[in-house]
């Protein structure tokens, strides 16, 4: 495991952690008729649905009865993903595709490193132990440039940014700042940015921006059991790149606003290794901006 960051902003005080595993889905049936027999027993499972046309949501129930249903507000995983998150009611989310690409056999591994001091426990195919059955060369050689100008822009340490098996304290996605699942579609069609595949990456660089603890943890990607994706490794690719570029002027407009909520004495008078804003402070200086608006 790499570990990027140590000082954990959520630390496990407790003795066995409850897990629920989110699993955004939209017409797989077929697949999640051979996943949720390999999943773990665990404080829940959280099926999000988008609108399936097939019997994705009565297969689900007819294989695990138990599993929570959820119908998504909008479209896009990311708009998938926001729901589930706000349904769960354990301490450890862990993000779980539909189509056969994770391995549930590695759960076990995530949730050692967020017990072990991490607030987020991240994939990786590309560290000892990963790997992938399903990448091509394109999505690979594109994944290497987006995770190094990442890691320049944001000064991280990524091995593998654009992929999708995470896990994470359940107190963390307070600080990921998701587009509200309220809100309404938008008139044009389009999604809300923040609604589609760009989830993966908002979530990497907000996990970054809010300073949180960060394990790397070796993943072997699977081949997609049945169906085909519906990434495009250009036109998504693309769309990854917009999402660093935005969160990186999110990130500095919020530091900003943060040291404009400062006294003008500040400087003058608190010494240089006090003077840094931390992700905290920030938070604290927005809301009270907003509150002020």
């Amino acid at each position: 495991m790499n570990t990027i960051a140590t000082a954990a902003k959520y630390p496990f005080t407790g003795t066995t952690p409850r897990v629920s595993i989110v699993i955004p889905a939209r017409n797989e049936a077929r697949n999640l008729e051979v996943i949720l027999e390999k999943l773990p027993p665990v404080h829940e499972v959280i099926l999000v649905d988008g609108n399936s046309v097939d019997d994705t949501i009565e297969t689900a129930l007819r294989v695990m009865p138990e599993i929570v249903v959820v119908k998504q507000t909008r479209t896009g995983k990311g708009n998938a993903l926001a729901c589930g998150f706000a349904a769960v009611t354990g301490d450890i989310i862990v993000m779980f595709d539909a189509d056969g690409s994770a391995d549930a056999d590695e759960i076990p591994a995530y949730v050692d490193a967020l017990v072990a001091g991490a607030d987020f426990a991240k994939g990786t195919r590309f560290m000892a132990g990963g790997g992938s059955e399903d990448i091509t060369v394109i999505r690979r050689i594109g994944n290497w440039g987006l995770s190094t100008f990442t890691n320049i822009l944001l000064g991280t340490r990524y091995t593998d940014l654009c992929y999708g098996y995470n896990a994470f304290w359940t107190k963390v996605v307070a600080d990921l700042d998701l587009p509200e699942t309220s809100l309404p579609r938008r008139e044009d069609g389009k999604m809300l940015w923040g609604d589609g595949f760009e989830i993966e990456t908002i979530i990497n660089c907000r996990i970054v921006a809010a300073e949180l603890a960060i394990t790397e943890v070796p993943s072997v990607e699977k081949l997609r059991i049945h169906g085909v994706s519906n990434l495009n490794a250009v036109t998504d690719g693309l769309r990854v790149l917009k999402t660093i570029l935005d969160e990186r002027r999110r990130w500095s407009s919020i530091k900003r606003a943060a040291a404009a909520t400062l006294p003008s004495n500040f400087r003058a008078r608190t010494p240089k290794a006090e003077r840094v804003i931390r992700a905290a402070d920030v938070a604290t200086a927005v809301r009270s901006l907003e509150d002020a608006a």
